[in-house]
């Protein structure tokens, strides 16, 4: 008797859905070659955070209960970012203190929601099939997949297999990009700052290529570094992982 193929429902991500479709393609590779039943439910928007974070109690309820909804009945949340599965997993149950029917199942889906490259490895214990990038590359932790999800060598042991690739780290790579979210509007001067000396740290490497699982942090970082003319080639994780690093790379004009 064989064993069913979990079933997996993937959080595309509002960032990914408008600016960047290839991580969310990238990502459904990796799950199905890994084995999973991959499902995109229709109707997802927003996991609430930026509402969240602007004191907007009311509006990122309203999303949540979405979320809950709409994601609720598969064995697991996968999501291509760190900041919107640390919505999820530590933010949600919050949002409906006072409420245990909401709670609850808030909760439940905090247990089953992950991050992709922490799914793969912490879950699944897989390594993606096997793909080549020639060259050197530095990883940026993204403040929310590292200090609210515990992602760190995840990604870098999916990468250590990948043929031709040489991570080199960064000085301070667990350093904030100075992105966060409606943070870089609100403060830009502050954000300016902040991604400047990410952007100093990302040069000092000599490498050719810098990964992230946040693409919030990788927009961020990319445009920087565009505005130094910088070479430097910006790509999300699962782009690489998945063999789909193919097209223009993240902040480039698409001819």
């Amino acid at each position: 008797m064989t064993t069913p193929k979990p079933r997996v429902a993937l959080f595309v991500t509002c960032l990914v859905d408008f600016f960047r479709p290839t991580v969310g393609f990238s990502a459904v590779k990796l799950l199905e070659d890994a084995g999973c039943d991959v499902y995109v439910p229709a109707g997802q928007t927003c996991c609430g955070q930026p509402a969240y974070n602007s004191g907007d109690r009311a509006g990122a309820r309203a999303l949540a209960e979405r979320v809950i909804t709409l994601f609720e009945g598969f064995d697991h949340v996968v999501i291509p970012s760190g900041s919107c599965a640390g919505m999820i997993k530590t933010h949600y149950s919050d949002l409906f203190s006072g409420e245990p029917g909401w709670r609850l199942r808030a909760e439940a889906l905090a247990d089953k929601t992950h991050e992709l490259t922490s799914f793969l490895v912490d879950v699944l214990g897989v390594s993606p099939l096997p793909v080549t990038w020639e060259g050197t590359a530095t990883y940026h932790d993204s403040c929310s997949g590292l200090r609210e999800l515990g992602i760190k060598e995840q990604p870098r042991r999916l990468l250590s297999a990948v043929d031709g690739l040489t991570v080199k780290e960064m000085a301070d790579p667990e350093a904030c990009c100075g992105f966060g979210g409606a943070f870089c509007v609100k403060y830009d001067e502050i954000s300016n700052a902040i991604v400047e000396r990410k952007v100093a740290d990302v040069r000092g490497t000599g490498a050719e290529l810098l990964l992230s699982g946040d693409l919030g942090c990788l927009l961020n970082i990319s445009g920087k570094l565009r505005r130094e003319g910088s070479s430097v080639e910006v790509r999300h994780v699962a782009e690489v992982l998945a063999g789909m690093a193919t097209g223009p790379a993240i902040g480039e004009s698409r001819k």
